[in-house]
């Protein structure tokens, strides 16, 4: 498969995430922010790092490059779009994602392996983990609180839209402990922690997070 890899001005983690796609099995392509068409891919990822316009609310300016135009309409016809931190970030300024990222509670940049418990297997993304599968991924970030209101966290918590759990601590305030989330469709998901530095034993990191791409395949050829 061809797995675009948006680079956004600020994006620091578009190298690990494009090395993590070729790991799991598929061609990575770098896709540029200014790109006004998707290279013929069938999947997109949206990296992590700090995209352009931060200090006015993350992901809210990087919302508006020209390649989310096309992310956007490919997400509603199907397309598997993942979003990592930021890219959860961005994904929630555009809508495709409920719920919105805030500064951790405590107010300081968290940098950890963190564990989690992967609550939903039936998304593309997802489907090479068993449901309640804990894992260990890296997790940093300065504003990676997710929040909703109760309706919205009653209706993702119902509709087991849940994808990710924090387990043992809740490293920034996230309401009821999610760590990532998918659309009703279940194609779009979006996560804080950063699998792609967990896909090879190498970094130290294990490979715990190298499920999120080797997903990908199982579910298209299914």
């Amino acid at each position: 498969m061809k797995v675009g890899v948006v680079t956004f001005p600020g994006s620091l983690d578009d190298v690990d995430a494009r090395r993590a796609v070729g790991i799991g099995g598929h061609e990575a392509v770098a896709l540029w922010h200014g790109d006004h068409d998707l290279h013929g891919v069938d999947a997109v990822v949206l990296p992590g790092g700090f995209s352009y316009g931060d200090y006015l609310r993350c992901g809210a300016i990087s919302r508006f490059s020209p390649v989310m135009t096309e992310v956007i309409a490919a997400a509603e016809r199907g397309m598997p779009v993942l979003g990592i931190c930021n890219g959860f970030q961005i994904l929630c300024e555009s809508h495709l994602l409920p719920g919105a990222l805030i500064r951790n509670d405590h107010q300081k940049f968290v940098c950890r392996d963190q564990r989690l418990r992967i609550e939903n297997v039936d998304t593309p993304w997802t489907s090479a983990y068993t449901a309640g599968q804990e894992v260990t991924v890296v997790l940093k970030n300065g504003e990676g609180g997710y929040v909703a209101d109760a309706d919205t966290l009653d209706r993702l918590e119902g509709e087991g839209r849940v994808v990710a759990r924090y387990l043992d601590l809740n490293p920034n305030g996230s309401l009821r402990d999610i760590a990532g989330v998918t659309n009703e469709r279940g194609n779009v998901v979006g996560l804080m922690p950063h699998p792609e530095h967990a896909v090879e034993e190498l970094t130290g990191s294990g490979t715990d997070g190298l499920g999120f791409f080797t997903s990908l395949a199982a579910a298209v050829l299914a």
